[in-house]
């Protein structure tokens, strides 16, 4: 869990520096390279810069998960604005990417060892945090017991789409019980009752502006992220083709199955039913 920290020169603020603040050095310095060649520099931070954002997407989304328990819906409205804006620069880091070229790549790809973007935590987090929770995922990080245990506290928690349908209840709407009391290690399924639920927001805006005010910044969610699926599938296609990925991932055909999952599909489907 995130903590402030509290270095030493939290109690000399007028001796801090831009490069005490932002621990530059830690930061600037944990670019190692293993094969010696000039494009691993290129690959290492796009993934670390990567690993920062998601970091950011996901203090912005817990924080919106507490708003929204709270019916505080502005500043969820902000947290969940900030996560799309995070969302679109992340997307972009593919296109610096997919300025590495396949000869370029196959000069290092070697030294990677089993290391694989398959094995990211934080990506974890964010697809419990949204929503989509996988029991076998926790068993990649048996061995890193730190890592484990706090994957472990966000599978057991409520996602951002749960905490959205318990606000769909508090409002009046009608939501069947089996998917109010639904166990939060489960993901999320399309329910007839939130389906309905969702259509009356968006037929009577005026009545649930704060729920279908909501309802958007989830769509922009989603529509973010399979564009960033997209983006990552095509990048990884035209480095490495339809080889299997690092660490014995499947590479493009694992990206291509999930373009079509759905953290919240009641909010796509009621764009046909409305």
């Amino acid at each position: 869990m995130d903590q402030p920290y509290k270095g030493v020169h939290t109690d000399f603020k007028e001796k801090m520096t831009y490069s005490d603040y932002l621990q530059l050095e830690p930061l600037l310095s944990s670019q190692k390279r293993l094969s010696g060649h000039h494009d691993e520099m290129l690959f290492i931070i796009i993934h670390q810069v990567s690993e920062l954002w998601m970091k950011l997407m996901l203090h912005e989304i817990k924080g919106a998960i507490e708003s929204i328990k709270h019916d505080q819906y502005q500043p969820a409205f902000k947290q969940l604005a900030r996560v799309s804006k995070t969302q679109a620069q992340i997307i972009q880091a593919w296109d610096v990417l997919s300025t590495l070229t396949p000869s370029e790549y196959i000069e290092f790809r070697d030294s990677l060892g089993q290391a694989s973007g398959f094995q990211s935590y934080q990506h974890r987090q964010l697809e419990f945090a949204l929503g989509k929770k996988t029991a076998h995922i926790l068993s990649i990080y048996k061995e890193e017991d730190a890592i484990y245990q706090e994957l472990l506290h966000d599978y057991n928690r409520s996602s951002l789409y749960d905490e959205a349908i318990h606000a769909l209840a508090r409002a009046g709407l009608s939501i069947d019980k089996s998917v109010l009391e639904r166990d939060p290690t489960e993901s999320h399924q399309s329910s007839p009752s939130v389906l309905q639920a969702w259509q009356q927001v968006y037929e009577n805006t005026d009545r649930y502006w704060n729920l279908y005010q909501l309802a958007e910044k989830l769509v922009d969610l989603e529509d973010w992220h399979q564009q960033w699926r997209f983006r990552h599938l095509k990048t990884v296609e035209r480095i490495i083709g339809m080889k299997q990925g690092t660490g014995g991932s499947k590479g493009v055909h694992y990206l291509k199955a999930v373009l079509d999952d759905y953290f919240f599909p009641e909010l796509w489907e009621l764009r046909t039913t409305i």
